[in-house]
């Protein structure tokens, strides 16, 4: 018997090679009705460069809040596109979990006033939420196609998908050593709601090719005859399956080390690795000092509960993640390069940080504390430098018990293979905490703010 996963599967191969691609025709003949009108405008690749361009230039962690689109992971990557085409008068198209193709050509919306500026078209911002609501990690497939990974084609704007899990959008591609990986991305979570997009630096598990997930770019929808439909995969200009190839790891880690080595093949000197290194993690901290007194200001001693909408302005997980992985980055270096440490991490001798009016700390103590800051914009100024650090450990204890039991609540019976991976990973950090607990001889007693 051919199990679900394998039968979706077949038909992803069916729809992106086989079966004609008029066998997605929809009508060409422009109306007032529709979402916008292209006239002649196609997608080229001159149109993907600048679409990557605005990509780096206009995506900012706090978008989506801005213009207030709820939105989760898949969302994001549909949304950005979508946005972006609907200003330049370029097609647009989606597959929904339903089987239909939806593009600018639709008329389903005609009855609601439409307006030059996007944000403010009531027409597009219907048809964008009924797309988001109707697409997911299991449509990007019949949406997008893989393509060969360098420097020329990885580029802002570019997606990247774990099969049936997980999606985000390439925002920067940095090839100078600064960053823990060249490929920088952003990213959100699930539930679907105003949310902070997430800075990371690329992860990914090994990409499947029945799937095609990956590092991907959004087909091209053309009017061929009398109707709208997708250039095959195979005819756009980056289309490469040489990522789902079983040598294209070899020499390397695994998938994300292969992936940085194409982007960025330069072997950096391990010192000026970690100087240029440093110079990111110093500004990132700077950056984060008014983020966290704006917080302070508007939280602390009021209501902003995780998932609030204020919470969601001011709470800062995805950049202490972000901060958090560059001091591992840099620790790593370190050690693999048998580096003296005091004589690599001289740079951030007596920088000092205001972090409050009446408080200072050094660099050097947000290098040694960044593990313990807390993201929650109720906390104190100490607890969110982690400068408290029992403090901490009982707060993310308790965070992570409370997820686990969201998680079973929400996703064991729709997801039950996405709800494992999800607690397996908040049960760690609950056995990590738990140890931490102990060796740092906190008491039980250690008092949270709730």
């Amino acid at each position: 018997m051919v199990s679900v996963r394998n039968l979706m599967r077949i038909v992803f191969f069916l729809i992106g090679v086989i079966i004609p691609v008029n066998a997605f025709c929809y009508p060409s003949v422009e109306s007032d009705a529709q979402l916008w009108k292209v006239g002649e405008r196609q997608w080229t690749i001159q149109e993907e460069e600048r679409y990557s361009r605005w990509v780096a230039e206009n995506i900012t962690e706090d978008f989506f809040i801005r213009h207030n689109i709820p939105v989760d992971c898949a969302d994001v990557v549909y949304a950005i596109r979508w946005i972006y085409a609907r200003i330049e008068h370029l097609p647009a198209a989606a597959s929904t979990v339903d089987g239909q193709l939806i593009g600018h050509w639709s008329g389903n919306w005609g009855h609601l006033p439409t307006h030059q500026q996007w944000d403010k078209d009531r027409r597009f911002r219907a048809a964008l939420m009924f797309i988001l609501s109707r697409t997911s990690t299991r449509t990007l497939p019949l949406d997008t196609y893989p393509i060969r990974i360098a420097a020329d084609s990885v580029q802002p704007g570019t997606v990247f998908f774990i099969a049936e899990s997980h999606a985000g959008i390439v925002q920067d591609v940095v090839a100078d050593g600064s960053t823990a990986h060249p490929i920088q991305t952003y990213e959100a979570t699930m539930p679907a709601r105003i949310q902070k997009l997430n800075h990371r630096n690329f992860i990914s598990t090994r990409p499947e090719s029945s799937f095609r997930s990956g590092l991907v770019k959004f087909r091209w929808p053309l009017k061929k005859d009398n109707g709208w439909q997708y250039l095959a995969m195979p005819e756009h200009p980056y289309y490469s399956e040489e990522q789902y190839s079983p040598t294209f790891n070899k020499g390397y880690i695994d998938y994300i080390e292969a992936v940085a080595r194409r982007i960025d093949p330069k072997d950096y000197d391990p010192y000026e690795k970690v100087n240029r290194l440093l110079e990111v993690f110093i500004r990132q901290l700077k950056e984060r000092i008014p983020v966290v007194l704006t917080g302070y200001d508007q939280c602390y001693a009021k209501q902003c509960p995780a998932g609030s909408y204020l919470w969601e302005i001011y709470s800062t997980p995805g950049r202490d993640e972000y901060i958090y992985v560059m001091i591992s980055h840099i620790k790593e270096i370190i050690k693999k390069n048998h580096i003296k440490r005091k004589n690599a991490l001289n740079k951030m001798d007596g920088i000092p940080l205001q972090i409050a009016p009446d408080q200072v700390i050094t660099v050097e103590q947000a290098f040694q504390n960044a593990v313990w800051m807390s993201s929650d914009p109720e906390d104190t100024i100490s607890n969110r430098w982690g400068l408290d650090k029992c403090s901490i450990i009982e707060r993310r204890i308790k965070s992570a018990q409370e997820t686990i039991t969201f998680i079973r609540e929400t996703y064991s019976q729709a997801n039950p293979r996405l709800a494992d991976r999800l607690i397996a990973v908040r049960q760690m950090i609950v056995n990590d905490m738990t140890e931490e607990k102990k060796k740092s001889s906190c008491a039980d007693s250690v008092m949270i703010k709730n």
